[in-house]
């Protein structure tokens, strides 16, 4: 064995010493080329007396993508060190890939798991390869010719030696069927592989492919024998993330536009085949119908309600400066999205849409109904305004939903959401409640029922003529929504073993329309109508693998279908209220301030909240302070003088937010009503801090600000505030927030919550800068600081979320 290692040795060091001369006059030949071609194009232009501008453009264009291609390449690499490495070495490098059991203590590693991937990756080359040969390139064919690009073809197709790494395993225990095994797996591919491609007369390839997202498996059904389980399913719950690098002539492509448009196409494919509602289907026994594994089965509807966003990021350039944009927002579950209108010029968009979304899986942190805004730009790429994101799992735990949610990936911006649950029934006579609702929202787009289609097979259709057997597909239609299955090539017995759901308006009135088209004439093979209503009077309102006859046919000519109603209904959920939520919503969040606002009174003094800060005074030294204040008054005096008294002397000193002695020490008060405007005369600032562990996010709430000084010497200027926040010591656009302004105001009420993305091993490193500016400065002077708090996040426990009032202190300079 030992002689054999040695033996591979001195060949690869033969191979580099052979090699080395070979690479070297390769690199320079090219180096020469390369410059002798930049010299010759710089005297050619000086030649022809060409006008510098023409030459701008394309530098310009050179520069971004060298620049645009270094990041990339560092989150590459970075990517497959993830893959590679250990755990344990991804974990104490900090890197961005941190595995999910890290995050979610109900995952469990599988590092077994991924040592048996890497032994049968080589294998699996094959299978991907028909994959990609029989499902992905017609569809990116399709695809791209709408962007006029025609004669794309994959050539050589080769994975390379990095595996898929699963980051983590959860199964679930609860709320699924005794039949099913259901499991998430966290799945990261950074490979190296080696793909080429054609379009038209451009050769290219692709290398270095990235895919990052949930699969969830499902096996199903249960069996007494072997293998044990009739088949699986696997899907991805929300489009993954995916990034690739092109090389080869389409390097070309990966200019803006061509750049996006074929990133945007590989995306929709990888959506189209393997995300919810769309499955990879594998039966593993004969002896479990088809209808079984690959009929739909809708766990509810999801109706969400996008009215309106406020205080958006202004990304279109006017006059004078930035002016406002054009907002539109899009609306995801899985591969399921709805766009609501563009509304020109305005950060406050009024949407009033409304939408559904059919749901299939509603359990895991990672299956979200996640709302992008952006800024419809006519010349260009849209710009982002921001995202809000909420777990399908929680609007079904409490039936409906209706909050503020705070823009995350922005500076500032909320998006006003309604969402509601509806879970499906099978009682006749609850079609009449579906509909009385519908017509109070006076939305006429709203369901009531859901149809649940498989489509088998059909037999015996008429060829065409000169005895040609048609390459049929079937055409399926309810309303507007229409939905077609695979093309069966040369058969008048196709077998297609496809499952849709449909919406359903007014099952009463509605109809099923079902066309059979042969895919190379365009012609009809066969026709069938169905009224929806007939499905209410049969059992369970189903009718399972029955053949119906075709109209426009021959007489013999059937289609086999299976079909299931079900009708939406609204349940109040039994929301247990002793049950703990990890993350507060704002609306939850806001009650609960108030509650503690008019709770506060003369007699409950002595009853103060517990400190956030790490080191403390102990809860007999505030009881103290609070009875030796209240016994020491020989007179009690009015309610209003003894809440203040309490309020000055129960102040808890934290060290110093930088600790540096030159700089005041940040106070902290427990009283939500104030007064006062602190030991700076300043003014006050009340704030809520949380942060969830296993989502990794700090909140800031911005509640309000009180008592703003006036100017001395200009007591009727009276200031326009904002607040602006920094997730030090990164002082830059990426941690930069900031409320709304709002004139002349001495007392604002913002009521704006923030969020950062920062691991919790980062987070003791952080300082928390809230700074109180105004508008008006810039008139009168070069600052607009009008008071500052610093928060040390390493001196506070913020897991455990708090409200607290906070003196504004003098401006702290940058260094």
């Amino acid at each position: 064995m030992g002689d054999k290692e040695e033996e591979n040795k001195l060949v690869e060091q033969t191979e580099e010493k052979i090699s080395w001369p070979y690479m070297t006059i390769k690199s320079f030949s090219t180096s020469l080329i390369l410059k002798v071609a930049t010299v010759g194009a710089i005297w050619g232009w000086g030649y022809m007396n060409w006008s510098i501008g023409w030459l701008l453009p394309p530098v310009i264009l050179s520069v971004w993508k060298v620049e645009n291609s270094r990041s990339a390449e560092l989150k590459r690499l970075t990517a497959q060190a993830a893959v590679m490495a250990r755990e344990k070495d991804v974990i104490t490098s900090r890197l961005d890939e941190l595995p999910s059991w890290v995050y979610f203590p109900d995952f469990d590693r599988v590092e077994w798991l991924n040592k048996i991937l890497y032994k049968v990756w080589p294998g699996m080359n094959h299978l991907v390869r028909d994959i990609v040969k029989e499902k992905i390139q017609p569809a990116i064919v399709q695809s791209l010719s709408e962007y006029k690009m025609t004669g794309f073809q994959f050539g050589r197709l080769v994975l390379g030696r990095i595996p898929p790494k699963v980051y983590g395993i959860k199964v679930y225990e609860t709320n699924t069927s005794r039949s099913e095994i259901i499991l998430d797996c966290d799945i990261l591919y950074a490979g190296d592989c080696d793909i080429s491609f054609s379009l038209g007369n451009i050769k290219g390839g692709i290398r270095d492919f990235q895919l990052r997202g949930m699969a969830r498996v499902v096996l199903k059904p249960m069996l007494n024998v072997v293998p044990l389980v009739g088949g699986f399913q696997l899907f991805f719950l929300n489009n993954p993330s995916i990034d690739f690098n092109l090389v080869g002539i389409a390097d070309v492509l990966d200019f803006p536009g061509f750049n996006q448009a074929l990133r945007k196409v590989i995306k929709e494919q990888v959506s189209a085949i393997a995300v919810l509602p769309n499955k990879i289907i594998v039966p593993l026994s004969e002896d479990v119908p088809a209808e079984v594994l690959k009929m739909p089965e809708p766990e509810g509807v999801l109706r969400i309600h996008v009215v309106q966003a406020k205080h958006l990021m202004k990304k279109d350039i006017g006059m004078l400066g930035k002016g406002k944009s054009d907002p539109y927002a899009v609306i995801n579950i899985g591969a399921q999205e709805f766009r609501t209108k563009t509304i020109d010029n305005t950060v406050d968009p009024k949407w009033d849409y409304w939408c559904e979304f059919i749901v299939e899986q509603s359990s895991g942190v990672n299956n979200k109904v996640i709302t992008h805004l952006f800024d419809k730009d006519k010349t260009g790429q849209d710009d982002q305004l921001g995202r809000a994101s909420i777990e399908v799992s929680k609007v079904k735990k409490r039936g409906t939903i209706d909050n503020w949610f705070t823009l995350e990936f922005a500076k500032h911006g909320m998006v006003h959401l309604r969402l509601t649950w509806l879970s499906l029934s099978k009682n006749v006579a609850d079609l009449q409640a579906a509909l009385l609702e519908t017509q109070q929202l006076r939305v006429t787009s709203m369901s009531t029922a859901i149809l649940t289609l498989f489509v088998d097979s059909a037999k015996n259709l008429p060829c065409l003529r000169g005895s040609k057997q048609p390459d049929v597909y079937l055409e399926a239609s309810v309303g507007n929504k229409t939905e077609r299955t695979a093309t069966m090539l040369r058969s008048c017995d196709p077998i297609w073993e496809q499952g849709f759901t449909f919406l359903v308006g007014n099952p009463e009135t509605s109809s099923l329309n079902i066309r059979i088209l042969d895919d190379k004439t365009g012609s009809v093979v066969g026709t069938l109508t169905y009224s929806i209503s007939m499905l209410m009077t049969k059992l369970n309102l189903e009718d399972m693998q029955h053949p119906y006859d075709l109209q426009n046919a021959d007489p013999e000519s059937k289609v086999i279908m299976s079909m299931s109603l079900h009708l939406l209904k609204y349940e109040t959920p039994e929301i247990n209220i002793e049950e703990e939520e990890d993350e507060e919503d704002f609306s939850q969040l806001q009650k609960k301030i108030e509650r503690q606002e008019s709770n506060i009174s003369f007699s409950q003094g002595s009853s103060v909240p517990s400190t956030p800060l790490k080191k403390q005074p102990s809860k007999e030294s505030i009881h103290s302070v609070a009875n030796s204040t209240v016994s020491s008054s020989a007179a009690v005096p009015p309610a209003g003088e003894v809440e203040k008294n309490i309020e000055s002397e129960m102040i808890i000193l934290s060290e110093s937010v930088n600790n540096s002695s030159a700089h005041p020490q940040l106070i902290q008060r427990h009283f939500s009503i104030t007064s006062s405007a602190g030991d700076w005369k300043l003014g006050r600032i009340q704030l809520t801090l949380r942060y969830s562990v296993p989502r990794q996010k700090l909140v800031v709430v911005v509640h309000k600000v009180a008592n703003l000084p006036l100017p001395l010497n200009d007591p009727s200027n009276i200031p326009d505030p904002y607040v602006k926040l920094y997730l030090l010591p990164d002082r830059h656009k990426e941690t930069k927030r900031k409320t709304a302004v709002l004139k002349d105001n001495c007392n604002p009420i913002y009521d704006e919550q923030f969020e950062y993305i920062v691991s919790q091993g980062d987070l003791n490193e952080r300082i928390l800068e809230i700074s109180v500016c105004t508008q008006k400065a810039w008139l009168s002077s070069s600052n607009n600081i009008m008071g500052q708090v610093r928060i040390n996040l390493s001196e506070i426990d913020v897991t455990q979320a708090f409200t607290n009032w906070y003196d504004l202190m003098p401006e702290v300079k940058k260094e």
